[in-house]
């Protein structure tokens, strides 16, 4: 249990001790800065420990903002402080000082909190401060200041705010007026029955999972259960972020799932389509994983560009400046989110299309939509990155370089790279992804032409990564890997021409996908990319490019597709034992997605 050390004595008719118990505080009050000193000492070092000061008025949601939150070690609101175990010494210290100052007697315990928290925010500025928008949180210091702050509490709904607050601040047009007017609720009736967002969470993969079994069925019934069970699907995965923020339940494990359990149910959905339009006669295969291959290239875009943007200094543009004037009107704002086929618009198009038409015409319509806001998405980052003056940092340029996924191959080539004087990675990248990927068409399978390809695509790769990527396309050089390397798969596999191996294709790339996606996560949460051992061990980009080309060349067609299965089952032990490992660990970050609707 968590421990509140209220500084002073109680108010009269003040809830402040019953508001602290409610979030699972065990109050303790101390009459002076020096018991206070005392009492934060007594408490177990693994607990979250909180001041309080006895003269606070306000909001129970503004105490939960600043004092329960996990994901920061140190937080505040007006008249408290809360640290969890990695902020305790920080706190025990600036109580130290401040019972120093007023000598321990009784009077320096009145305004001793916030005196604490400006100590705080001088050392180091660590303390998270929320937004507490139309919320309450105050020390009054008289009883007409008092009066006064009770008639503003009682002015404002705790709960509507609470309720509001839980909805992302940006989203989709779909989801914003045709799902989280009432996934909200939904979220505070599984809040007020102790079900957690990881269960939420988990219910909604396995309802996607379902509905993926359902459109397997290759039935009319069978897709249209399919499209209801996908909008149903999507509504838990909005009602999990949206407890999540209503409780403020973040935690490792989550970020883990809500990271990744996305992709895995949109991916095993295409993989479902793909097999009842089997059963029906069609062959879609190669639509769902080009489908699989463009949306994930299209998120290495977003990645990249805001990875490499993220802490960029002079970040200004004439592109940026018109994109934020048409922010300023309303409806521009909607169609520029719609437009570029968010979750919510997407995940509705494919359950409406496959209730009502094929599954050939859902992927062909899916294709078309995400080439087109991919399209209009990189063409708006490349302007803005060619017109700005921005300067990349040393961390930008590190995890555009994680991001990339090089292995053993372009590691050693990389020594003698840079000795080159060469400054160009984007179009050393764009240079060596055209080669693999025409050598690949025009060879296709059982030629060893796409393996001269390869060969130069391995040879170039170091090209682009031999100086630090802080040039203004530098960030085009992770998705250009992306796109060589699955793309080389995908046109493999297809001229195969045998049953199974695109099946066996969409494996390795949701497989090698996983992988990628894990590493934003790492990369965002600050902890970095992945070990060093697993990338070897999967052979980096360049390395499984230049195996599935010698793979297509030297083996027959059924040869190939079980050589692809058992790679695919390779990557895929290995990259989900490390991330399990890695995401349930106490070391793993809190990362969660607040403002990105993709």
């Amino acid at each position: 249990m968590s421990t509140a050390i209220v500084t002073g004595q109680p108010v009269p008719g003040s809830s402040l001790e019953h508001d602290l118990r409610s979030l699972g505080f065990d109050v303790r009050t101390a009459a002076d800065a020096s018991e206070a000193e005392s009492l934060l000492a007594a408490v177990p070092a693994g607990r979250r420990v909180a001041l309080v000061d006895a003269r606070f008025v306000g909001h129970p949601h503004a105490l939960r903002l600043g004092l329960t939150d996990p994901r920061f070690p140190l937080a505040a609101v007006p008249g408290a402080v809360t640290a969890q175990p990695d902020g305790r010494p920080s706190l025990t210290r600036a109580l130290a000082r401040e019972t120093s100052a007023g000598g321990g007697a009784a009077i320096a315990v009145a305004g001793v909190v916030d005196r604490v928290v400006t100590t705080l925010d001088a050392e180091d500025g660590a303390v998270h401060h929320p937004e507490l928008g139309s919320l309450v949180a105050a020390v009054p210091a008289d009883p007409q200041a008092r009066n006064e702050a009770r008639q503003a509490v009682a002015a404002v709904d705790d709960e509507a705010v609470r309720l509001k607050s839980a909805v992302k601040a940006r989203d989709g047009f779909f989801t914003t007026f045709f799902i989280s007017p009432y996934s909200r609720y939904l979220a505070r009736w599984c809040a007020r029955r102790g079900l957690t967002p990881n269960q939420v969470t988990t219910a909604s993969l396995l309802t996607a999972l379902i509905a993926a079994g359902c459109a397997a069925t290759g039935t009319r019934t069978g897709f249209v259960a399919a499209g209801v069970l996908l909008i149903a699907s999507f509504v838990l995965d909005c009602t999990d972020g949206q407890l999540a923020r209503y409780s403020l339940q973040y935690s490792t494990l989550g970020a883990w799932l809500d990271a990744t359990f996305d992709r895995a149910k949109e991916y095993a959905y295409y993989a479902g389509l793909a097999l009842g339009a089997a059963r029906g006669g069609d062959d879609v295969w190669a639509l769902a994983l080009g489908a699989m291959v463009l949306q994930t290239c299209r998120h290495v875009v977003d990645f990249s560009f805001n990875e490499a943007n993220h802490d960029a200094t002079a970040n200004t543009s004439p592109t940026a400046a018109l994109s934020g004037k048409l922010d300023s009107v309303g409806w521009t704002v909607w169609v520029r989110r719609m437009i570029v086929l968010p979750i919510g618009e997407r995940w509705a198009m494919i359950a409406v299309l496959t209730a009502a038409t094929t599954p050939r015409i859902t992927f062909y319509v899916l294709l078309a939509g995400c080439a087109f806001a991919a399209t209009y998405t990189t063409a708006g980052r490349v302007l803005r990155s060619v017109t700005r003056k921005a300067r990349r940092t040393d961390r930008a340029a590190r995890a555009l370089a994680e991001l990339s996924d090089s292995g053993p191959l372009a590691e050693l080539l990389t020594r003698s790279a840079r000795r080159v004087s060469w400054r160009a990675p984007a179009y050393t990248a764009l240079a060596g992804a055209a080669v693999v990927l025409l050598t690949a068409w025009f060879g296709g399978y059982g030629s060893w032409l796409p393996v001269l390809g390869a060969v130069f695509y391995v040879l170039q790769s170091p090209l682009a990564l031999a100086r630090p990527l802080k040039g203004a396309l530098d960030w085009l050089v992770p998705p250009l890997f992306r796109a060589a390397e699955y793309g080389t798969v995908l046109i493999l596999a297809s001229k195969a021409g045998v049953n199974g191996a695109l099946p066996a294709a969409f494996g390795l790339v949701a497989a090698v996908a996983y992988h990628h996606y894990d590493t934003v996560y790492r990369i965002r949460g600050d902890a970095g990319a992945p070990p060093a051992w697993l990338v070897r061990s999967i052979g980096g980009q360049e390395g499984r490019t230049l195996l599935v080309t010698l793979l297509a060349a030297a083996l027959t067609a059924a040869q190939f597709t079980t050589a692809l299965t058992v790679l695919a089952v390779a990557v895929a032990l290995l990259v989900l034992a490390e991330s399990i490992r890695f995401w349930v660990s106490t070391g793993a970050p809190a990362v969660h997605d607040e403002g990105e609707p993709a």
